[in-house]
C-alpha cells in the first residue's frame, strides 16, 4: 500500500508487532524511508465519510490510563484497510455493509473487481471476507486483490 498512496499511518493497538521479524525488518525500513507512520497503543473508534467516500477516522488510546479519559485523536484520511487478526471484528460495519454470519459479503467471482463489498468503492480482504481459510497467506493475496480492485475503481474516477 505505501507504493500506491502518498502516506500511509498503521494504527496499532498495542506498542509492538507480533509479525515474524522478517516481515518487521521490511515494514520498519519503509518507516525508515518516511513511506509509514505509526499510531502505537491507539484503536480506530469511528470511520467518517460523506457521500464522496471515507474522509477522516477518529481514534481512542488502548493505553489503560489514557482510556479513561475518552480522548478521540481525529486523523484526515483519503482510504482505509483494516487488518483485523483472527476474529472478524466486523461489527463497526452492521447496517452498513451486506454481511453473513459476522463477514463482508464480497463479488467474488471471475470478473474482476473480486473484493468489492456491497458499496462501490468499499472493499474487503482477507480475515473479514473469508470464513473458511483466514489464514495470513490467504489475508495477504485478498490484500493485493482488494489493493488492486480499490486502484481500478480510483483511476475509474478521475475520467
Amino acid at each position: 500500500l505505501s507504493n500506491l498512496a502518498s502516506k500511509v499511518i498503521v494504527i496499532h493497538r498495542r506498542n509492538k508487532l507480533r509479525a515474524e521479524k522478517i516481515l518487521q525488518d521490511r515494514l520498519f525500513d519503509k518507516v525508515s524511508q518516511g513511506k509509514i507512520e505509526f499510531l502505537w497503543n491507539h484503536s480506530v473508534s469511528e470511520i467518517l465519510g460523506n457521500e464522496k467516500g471515507v474522509n477522516g477516522v477518529e481514534t481512542i488510546s488502548t493505553t489503560p490510563s489514557q482510556q479513561e479519559s475518552h480522548v478521540k485523536n481525529y486523523i484526515s484520511i483519503d482510504g482505509i484497510f483494516i487488518a483485523i487478526g483472527h476474529n472478524p471484528n466486523t461489527t463497526l460495519f452492521d447496517g452498513q455493509l451486506e454481511m453473513e454470519n459476522g463477514y463482508l459479503n464480497t463479488r467474488g467471482g471471475k470478473n474482476g473487481m473480486a473484493t468489492q463489498t456491497s458499496i462501490p468503492g468499499v472493499f474487503a480482504s482477507g480475515d473479514v471476507a473469508d470464513s473458511v481459510y483466514r489464514q495470513a497467506i490467504t489475508s495477504a493475496g485478498f490484500g493485493c486483490m482488494a489493493a488492486l480492485d480499490a486502484e481500478y475503481f480510483l483511476s475509474g474516477l478521475k475520467n
